[in-house]
């Protein structure tokens, strides 16, 4: 997950190794042809793949700035998530735990609260948040085992908030006014949940990433045979540069289609889900 902005070359082509290594062969292949055949010009026309390299460039990154709005689409939902918990929390201790009779429910209300944050998170990343600790530590042992075979966990627990709200506003202990305000801020947590689901379980068209692929290999393949009667040695660090720009351009664009995953591109969940944690505390 993503915790840092810096960044290492030398890590990115050991990322991408696979695509670096077929690019080199590609231009080392070239030279050789080219001084064994002896050629007196370049074996491809320059014009054509410059043509195909200019279109491949606007793919790839349409590619990626599609994928980037997925990305930050779910940084801001759970940015709202964080700012919709740190209201429900002051929500409950004022309407509710300001009273010393009803401090029990109040606490029960923010500790499943920040079981939810965390289950959330688990799920997104494709854990299992039932043998979490941080979900453990804050759900009773009768709840946690009542959570099973739910189909989602997620909103059981804002269903038994929901539940817990009702009880509290059917004994006279919050007004019919707060209890709406509540019922509003669990909305929201309920549509920011769905946003992070819709961006989880909806992938872009498998057909981007396969012509994407398929298009930067041919590419960098022929590339070489273009430009190795000026060049010589030198294509084979060109073609390698030019190759993994656009490789790392369109796999920048893979990785970012899914912004909840536990690679370094992803977000620091665990961190976000912690700073909740505190502000309810």
């Amino acid at each position: 997950m993503m915790v840092s902005t810096r960044a290492s070359i030398w890590k990115m082509i050991r990322w991408q190794w696979r695509y670096a290594l077929v690019m080199a062969v590609a231009g080392t292949a070239a030279v050789m042809m080219e001084r064994h055949y002896h050629f007196e010009r370049n074996v491809l026309p320059n014009l054509p793949l410059a043509v195909v390299g200019g279109a491949l460039s606007i793919f790839v990154s349409f590619r990626a700035n599609s994928a980037y709005d997925r990305w930050w689409e779910g940084r801001k939902l759970w940015g709202g998530m964080v700012n919709v918990c740190r209201h429900f929390s002051t929500q409950v201790m004022q309407y509710i735990g300001a009273n010393p009779e009803h401090r029990d429910s109040a606490e029960t209300l923010l500790r499943r609260q920040v079981a939810y944050v965390h289950t959330l998170r688990c799920l997104l990343r494709e854990d299992d948040p039932l043998k979490d600790p941080s979900v453990k530590n804050f759900l009773a042992a009768e709840e946690l085992e009542g959570l099973r075979g739910e189909s989602n966990i997620t909103h059981a627990l804002l269903d038994a908030q929901f539940r817990e709200v009702r009880e509290l506003s059917d004994a006279g202990i919050i007004s019919e006014f707060r209890m709406a305000s509540l019922d509003s801020s669990l909305q929201e947590m309920l549509n920011h949940q769905g946003g992070c689901e819709r961006i989880k379980k909806t992938p872009m068209p498998m057909l981007y990433g396969f012509l994407a692929h398929r298009l930067v290999i041919a590419f960098s393949i022929l590339f070489p045979f273009a430009v190795v009667h000026e060049l010589s040695w030198a294509v084979v660090p060109l073609t390698v540069l030019v190759g993994l720009a656009f490789a790392l351009i369109s796999e920048a664009g893979r990785v970012l289609e899914d912004p909840f995953t536990h690679f370094y591109n992803g977000f620091a969940l665990s961190a976000l889900s912690t700073t909740i944690e505190i502000n309810i505390r």
